[in-house]
């Protein structure tokens, strides 16, 4: 007997129906495995076998095939173990199959019939939806994450005997229902840290809400315990709140990563990833002989952390370039090419020097050619693509002993929503949504300057040898200034804050 039975295959942040194609026939004896199933895939029969045997059920001993199609498309994983074992109780006239073809069904097989959880159960869900099926079934652990998708059904199962009861005798299995919305705006506003911790750094906190303005690369240059790392845990909570659109797009790239636990449907905060410099290439943007999303796409929507940036091997940092200019990530293999989303605020803090100090500093012991070196670490084109370069002066004891609450998140973000919401107006028409995805067009439409301003760009430029690039990032920082101040066009002040966070370009460069 064949039957068909349906489950999903993840490429980039996004699903594929597979079709799997079970035929039980005599006579013959054999277990035959066809449609470019990976290793995992291919070892699934002796789970399947194990798990049959411990619930009551067996594989028959004839000739089985099963076929996954479409067959030049590469599957891999273990999540097809409950697919193929239904397909084989269905086609050896063990289960009823009258409505096996209305469901997506997907699960990992312990081997006592227990299912395990798996990944990319969001876009698989949201597939589901748009092919027309009924409902999903899988693991329970992956419920709340696929309940997501309105209009689905959604069933979770501990045992691969609660879905032979379902479609044998009826059963019912429990169905998981969540109000997304509601449970998204519950949570939108949790943060656990606050900028009314930070003791000090008016300057450096004043950087980091014009960042968070205009979405804007930056870079804290400061020496040990000055509070970099602190300041940039709290990025999160100044950024605007995530819409749903952006939510789902995180969390879609968070679930083919295996990254959503069990008690989550929908990520409500937008993410904040700190990779340690040990990091490869392959982890940061992507990649893999199977590829998955590296910690950039894990950040898409939210704040990338990089501290202490020159640790990080050089060739790590290079593969940034492209990923900061496009927001997108494109890893190409012979037969296939995914694109990952890559839409990140990176943050990135440094010390000025290898001795971890200032070289005004009496602490310094680092020489010119040592602070020359450690700074040669960073290239000068990447330094480009980072708009605000900021100095975190060392906290003093007044400050640290002092008990007055500084300003809260939640009033900076007001300030940070107000200059955002002017963005979204001024290019609602247009495919970007704040100043730094500005390209040559909007800054020449949008950052007109008068003739002081060009006269103090002008000078800035000859002084400090500043590129096109930065050129350009001046502008759209200075952008986000006026917008913070409500300024519908450009003033000299706003050009000459904005050039105070461009002057660590060539300052450290040139010793």
């Amino acid at each position: 007997m064949l039957v068909k039975i349906y489950g999903s295959a993840i490429y980039g942040v996004t699903a594929q129906t597979i079709t799997i194609e079970v035929s039980v026939d005599t006579p013959g004896v054999g277990y035959h495995l066809v449609g470019l199933p990976d290793n995992a895939i291919k070892e699934s029969s002796y789970r399947i076998s194990a798990a049959l045997k411990n619930v009551g059920y067996k594989v028959p001993g004839k000739k089985i095939t099963i076929n996954m199609a479409p067959a030049d498309l590469r599957k891999e994983g273990s999540a097809y173990d409950l697919s193929i074992a239904v397909g084989i109780l269905a086609a050896s006239d063990q289960i009823q199959a009258e409505r096996i073809a209305d469901y997506i069904i997907m699960g990992e097989l312990s081997l006592d019939g227990g299912l395990q959880p798996i990944k990319g159960v969001l876009p698989i869900a949201i597939k589901a939806r748009e092919e027309g099926f009924k409902g999903i079934i899988l693991p329970k652990q992956n419920t709340r994450e696929a309940a997501i998708v309105s209009n689905l059904e959604v069933y979770g199962v501990d045992n691969i005997s609660e879905v032979i009861d379902f479609f044998n005798e009826g059963v019912p299995l429990e169905r998981t229902e969540i109000d997304t919305r509601k449970e998204f705006q519950d949570k939108i506003n949790f943060f656990p840290f606050d900028f009314s911790e930070v003791k000090g750094q008016e300057t450096a906190k004043r950087a980091m809400e014009v960042a968070a303005a205009g979405g804007h690369n930056i870079i804290l240059i400061g020496p040990p315990g000055s509070g970099k790392t602190m300041l940039a845990k709290r990025v999160p909570s100044i950024l605007p709140p995530f819409t749903l659109k952006e939510a789902l797009e995180t969390t879609k790239i968070h679930s083919v990563a295996g990254k959503i636990g069990s008690e989550t449907s929908l990520m409500t905060v937008r993410p904040f990833r700190s990779p340690h410099h040990t990091i490869s290439d392959v982890a940061l943007v992507g990649g893999g002989s199977y590829p998955q999303p590296g910690e950039i796409s894990l950040a898409h929507n939210g704040v990338l952390f990089l501290d202490e940036m020159p640790e990080f091997k050089r060739t790590v940092l290079e593969v940034m370039r492209q990923p900061l200019e496009d927001r997108v990530v494109t890893i190409s293999r012979a037969k296939f090419t995914v694109n990952y989303p890559a839409s990140f605020m990176l943050v990135a803090s440094m010390n000025p020097s290898p001795s971890g100090y200032f070289p005004d500093d009496p602490n310094n012991t680092s020489t010119s050619f040592e602070m020359q070196r450690y700074m040669n670490r960073l290239s000068g084109p990447l330094l480009d693509r980072i708009d605000i370069h900021v100095e975190v002066q060392k906290v003093e004891f007044e400050q640290l002993s002092d008990k007055r609450k500084g300003e809260g998140s939640l009033v900076i973000r007001e300030r940070v929503l107000k200059a955002r919401e002017a963005q979204n107006e001024r290019y609602k028409d247009l495919e970007i949504s704040y100043n730094a995805q500005m390209g040559p067009k909007e800054i020449e439409k949008f950052c007109e300057l008068d003739e002081t301003s060009k006269n103090l760009i002008k000078m800035a430029m000859d002084k400090l040898n500043l590129s096109a690039r930065a050129y350009d990032r001046i502008l759209k920082v200075a952008r986000t200034i006026a917008d913070l101040e409500g300024a519908e066009n450009l003033q000299s002040a706003h050009v000459a804050e904005a050039i105070q966070y461009r002057s660590l370009d060539r300052e450290f460069w040139n010793i």
